[in-house]
């Protein structure tokens, strides 16, 4: 069995002292020459040597690791914002680890005390609610957390500029001429949900376009919730133009409106939100507000790092941006107004996912 290469081989290999080489692999190189830091860690690569986090921790009170929070990794919006924590936190010489909550209060309270229990030096909260005592309750123990994607009123967060997105969701269907619109506005404990709901409800009232609130249906953030939060605003009428909070929900809604003989983009317009891969790929592509997901949980990692090394951190929002597709780009005033003079619209007994 080879012998597990320590410190103190790495400090004889290159002449310098065991603390010198200690501070140097632990990241912490600001008092050493750049030359002596090179040769260090040349050195430590050359000899096969593994930093036992462990045992650093015992000395350190530290391990180096994060423990990340997300309602489910299976969603690539959370997915990609790990992406960004985990590249972020590997090059800043710690150790990302993921769990999934699925948005549930009980399972997020075990993860989190799970997490804690690991030792992890911080946490990144994805799954943060808009009123969240679990948040007081942390910052009382003195646990370092930063939020990411969602916000909760008096603690760090990196999200996007969510009110602004759901602005620009408003005007652009405005532009296109839709004006009987309708939103599937994700569940209401989301700040992401809450924020763009606001957002554009308050930029169509200023054009002068106001959504009835009857034109407002709570859904999850899956296509299973878009879609039947479409058809039950079907039930009520037909708008001309439909914002989803998130672009799986667009995507189910997409699915409804076309098993009830409604062509999407042409009959109506529809926007999502977060500019998911798949969007480009559909039968009809999706326009979406698109946030810098990588760059969100990049930019989260480094404010939990601020905040182990100061004591302090700030907020960041990150502004979206608008991509038009067909589902926008080619909306026919003149078709959907033939279509709201029809009699009725045909039913559908069941709730069909959209096509992929």
């Amino acid at each position: 069995m080879n012998k597990r290469v320590t410190l103190r081989d790495v400090a004889s290999h290159t002449g310098v002292h065991v603390s010198t080489v200690s501070r140097v692999l632990r990241g912490d190189d600001v008092r050493v020459a750049p030359a002596t830091a090179d040769r260090i860690v040349a050195a430590a690569r050359e000899l096969g040597f593994h930093r036992d986090r462990w045992a650093a921790s015992l000395r350190s009170g530290k391990t180096g690791v994060i423990g990340v929070l997300v309602p489910r990794i299976t969603d690539i919006v959370l997915a990609t914002v790990f992406e960004g924590i985990d590249a972020a936190a590997a090059a800043a010489g710690y150790q990302a680890v993921v769990s999934s909550s699925w948005d549930d209060d009980e399972a997020r309270a075990l993860r989190i005390q799970r997490l804690i229990g690991e030792r992890v030096d911080g946490l990144i909260i994805g799954d943060a609610r808009r009123n969240d005592p679990m948040l007081a309750r942390l910052a009382a123990d003195g646990v370092p957390f930063v939020l990411v994607s969602r916000a909760s009123r008096g603690f760090p967060s990196v999200t996007g500029r969510d009110r602004l997105g759901g602005r620009l969701a408003a005007e652009h269907l405005i532009d296109v001429g839709c004006r009987r619109l309708a939103v599937i506005a994700g569940p209401g404990h989301a700040s992401t949900s809450a924020d763009r709901v606001a957002g554009f409800l308050a930029a169509a009232k200023a054009r002068g376009v106001p959504v009835d609130p009857r034109w407002v249906a709570p859904s999850t953030f899956d296509v299973a919730g878009g879609a039947s939060a479409m058809a039950g605003l079907l039930g009520t009428g037909r708008p001309d133009g439909v914002f989803a909070v998130n672009d799986f929900a667009a995507i189910g809604a997409m699915g409804t409106l076309r098993d009830h003989g409604l062509r999407v983009g042409r009959e109506v317009a529809v926007v999502g939100y977060n500019d998911i891969d798949v969007d480009a790929q559909l039968l009809v592509p999706l326009t979406s507000i698109r946030t810098p997901l990588r760059d969100m949980g990049s930019q989260a990692l480094h404010a939990l790092l601020a905040l182990l090394g100061s004591g302090s951190t700030t907020s960041v929002r990150l502004d979206p941006e608008l991509v038009v597709r067909a589902t926008t780009a080619d909306f026919s005033p003149q078709a959907t107004e033939a279509v709201a003079r029809t009699v009725a619209l045909p039913e559908v007994s069941r709730v069909v996912t959209p096509v992929n």
